[in-house]
């Protein structure tokens, strides 16, 4: 079967746009490839960028936990030694001034008494 020219032009333009559509076809897929690997490349050093300041700030976060708990176990025994002075002295001067002590904590219950006295008769005229 011979090919008219017209059918072989023809077929030369088939076979060209075939082998244009091959080629844009292989360049997309480079294009994405490249595309995909440049952003992978870029996520790897924002990820490498980042881990060391993500670790700064945690040890950082640890310290200060670490800084405020401290306080607090120093503060607690400071109010420990100091509420324990406090007994001691209260102990030995009631060892020491007996009578006084007991005057003293009678008129501190006869205030109290009264306050609450106060307060109990306001509320009743509101």
């Amino acid at each position: 079967m011979s090919m008219t020219p017209t059918t072989e032009k023809t077929g030369n333009l088939i076979d060209q746009a075939s082998q244009s559509a091959d080629h844009a076809i292989r360049a997309s897929q480079q294009a994405a490839n490249q595309a995909v690997d440049s952003a992978g490349n870029a996520l790897q050093g924002l990820r490498q960028q980042a881990t060391p300041v993500l670790e700064r700030a945690s040890e950082q976060v640890s310290a200060m936990a670490h800084r405020g708990l401290e306080s607090v176990r120093e503060t607690t025994h400071q109010l420990r030694v100091k509420a324990e002075h406090a007994s001691d002295s209260t102990v030995g001067y009631i060892r020491q001034e007996p009578v006084k002590a007991v005057l003293i904590a009678a008129a501190t219950g006869a205030a109290l008494m009264a306050l609450v006295s106060l307060v109990a008769r306001s509320r009743d005229r509101h």
